[in-house]
């Protein structure tokens, strides 16, 4: 599970900023908490709240690209290709720094930290901390640009990665994705941390490939698709089921496509209507209602961290849809029945009514002074009381993260 990220000189937060789901013993969380592996109280649900352009998608960027740089900086960043980071605007030649701290099912905390330009990786480490009394971190690896040699100096105790394999990694990758490739069983298990959403490592996931991943999902997961047209139909969407039809289409003679095919896959996607007389009728999800579709692709996101666990990063939760569907996902992750593997959310929202449902201690809030944003987290502030009414006190003004208008 998800314990903290942290980062510095990131987008628009120039400082060190921290998001945590770690709660106390005492804090509030109207049910979206769990106890991890580790034996901390985290969150399962945390909410992002500010005005447009304050940095709230920035804030959760981080979780995205290092979920990718991890993953996939091996494979998908060409050998000159420039890490797709961007500093805070007034400090452009500063490095940019990256945290996250997590646990597996057995309870041990992983910490990996990353220091790096545009160009080439700084540093990079990751530690771990047995669930052990009076443990204390050990690093796995430790890798350190030696601007004097012009080379990366590389320590492992158990990485298990060749040391002459090892130097070869590029300035642009993860010493963790490039040894996963190579089949280094510690770096294939730190490169499987589940990290689903509509936003990748350079932003948000347009709609269409969003809608696409989602058809091809659901067809090849029968139970879960299964599990999402109940969902929908709870939602009162006018759905009684969804219908999903793989087919390869002629390609124009003008398209290259792999191997020479002049065929394609496509997935079409039907909404199934039933009338009190038990006609049934179809209409094409892309002739369904904005909010019917962003439903669909969310519950792709949803269903898949539910099953797997992981951590969902979604932007604009609400995004065309009525704002009293908010809640009912949200309990998706407050339930032990839908979460059965303690799969975490992380989420930005104009839906204030947000702030009725979760606790103090899973609500951030992101303000933007003199072109910098910060973020804190809504039980940081004094005077602000369990039994206080946010939403209102929000509203007036008396958090802050408002527009100013």
């Amino acid at each position: 599970m998800l314990h903290s990220y942290a980062f510095k000189n990131f987008l628009s937060f120039k400082e060190r900023t921290e998001v945590s789901f770690a709660l106390t013993k005492k804090a509030s969380s109207q049910g979206w908490d769990v106890p991890s592996p580790a034996g901390q109280r985290l969150a399962t649900a945390v909410a992002v709240i500010g005005a447009n352009g304050a940095g709230k998608t920035s804030l959760l960027k981080p979780v995205a690209f290092l979920s990718w740089f991890v993953q996939n900086s091996f494979l998908q960043n060409s050998p000159n290709g420039l890490i797709p980071i961007k500093p805070h605007f007034s400090t452009p030649h500063d490095p940019i720094e990256f945290e996250i701290v997590a646990d597996d099912l057995d309870g041990t905390l992983w910490r990996y930290e990353l220091t790096a330009t545009r160009e080439r990786v700084l540093s990079e480490s990751v530690h771990r901390r047995q669930k052990k009394k009076g443990a204390k971190y050990s690093y796995v690896f430790e890798r350190h640009w030696d601007d004097f040699t012009k080379q990366y100096v590389i320590k492992q105790e158990g990485f298990g990665f060749d040391p002459a394999q090892a130097k070869m990694v590029r300035p642009n990758a993860s010493l963790i994705s490039t040894a996963a490739q190579y089949g280094v069983p510690v770096a294939q298990y730190l490169a499987s941390l589940n990290v689903e959403g509509n936003i990748r490592d350079i932003g948000r996931i347009d709609p269409s490939i969003d809608f696409a991943g989602a058809s091809i999902f659901f067809h090849e997961n029968e139970d879960l698709k299964e599990r999402m047209e109940t969902l929908l139909n709870d939602f009162d969407l006018g759905l009684s089921g969804v219908e999903i039809r793989k087919q390869e289409v002629n390609v124009p003679p003008d398209v290259k496509t792999a191997e020479g095919s002049r065929l394609q896959t496509q997935y079409q996607v039907f909404g199934v209507h039933t009338l009190p007389d038990g006609s049934r009728h179809e209409i094409h999800m892309l002739e369904e209602s904005s909010g019917t579709r962003t439903a669909f692709t969310q519950l792709w996101h949803f269903l898949n961290v539910l099953a797997h666990g992981g951590v969902v990063v979604i932007d604009e939760l609400e995004s065309d849809m009525h704002p009293h569907m908010i809640e009912p996902l949200l309990d998706l992750f407050a339930s032990p029945h839908t979460n059965p593997r303690n799969a975490q959310i992380i989420f930005t929202s104009h839906s204030v009514e947000v702030l009725g449902l979760l606790g103090k201690s899973q609500v951030y809030l992101v303000e933007k002074n003199d072109c910098e944003s910060e973020a804190w987290r809504l039980d940081t502030m004094s005077g602000v009381r369990v039994q206080d009414n946010l939403y209102a006190k929000y509203m007036s003004g008396a958090y802050g993260a408002v527009p100013q208008l």
